[in-house]
């Protein structure tokens, strides 16, 4: 996590995700669902992570996703596989093929917010945010491919980028919030 500080005042924890459309978020909550009646967890919006955890004032945040925005266009997204991760909030995922615009427009907006990972980006969209066993995750990626056998090679268009309060310490995500939406093509909704 870029500038990770909690002392600092007036700051809060913020990320950046990519929605994607109704139809498909719609599609994936309906497997989250069933995933999460199964092996527990939080309830969380479909989304691929464009900016990690960063701590910064709202104003700089709101600035910085409407400065990001504005010179982006809508691109495509495509499920390459179910895998699983080694920590709470990537323990089930799709993996997003990391075609040329997906990897640009997360260094697109990581450059206007400041933010250098520790690692390099791996898109994906989250499914089961948790801490299971790695009996359990394989478990999970299967049913997941029960409750949709069609995910894998599952082609969407991104053209929302929302900003997010998300307190990585709040497991529950309770305290996670909806700050604002942008179109991609610069306007706000």
């Amino acid at each position: 996590m870029a500038n990770p500080n909690p002392t600092q005042t007036g700051t809060e924890v913020y990320s950046v995700w990519a929605f994607p459309p109704e139809s498909v978020r719609a599609r994936l909550k309906s497997v989250m669902s069933g995933l999460r009646s199964e092996f527990g967890g939080p309830e969380f919006e479909p989304h691929i992570t464009v900016v990690g955890a960063i701590r910064l004032t709202p104003e700089s945040a709101l600035e910085m996703i409407r400065s990001s925005t504005s010179g982006l266009r809508p691109y495509k997204a495509k499920v390459a596989s179910v895998s699983r991760g080694t920590f709470f909030y990537q323990c089930i995922y799709l993996l997003i093929e990391p075609y040329k615009e997906v990897l640009e427009a997360s260094a697109h907006v990581c450059g206007h917010f400041g933010y250098q990972s520790s690692t390099s980006y791996m898109p994906h969209l989250s499914l089961l945010y948790g801490d299971l066993t790695d009996e359990e995750k394989e478990k999970a990626i299967k049913k997941t491919e029960e409750l949709d056998k069609e995910l894998c090679g599952l082609e969407f268009e991104i053209s929302e980028l929302a900003l997010y309060k998300t307190d990585t310490e709040d497991k529950s995500l309770k305290s996670w919030e909806k700050i604002e939406v942008c179109r991609l093509d610069g306007k706000l909704e």
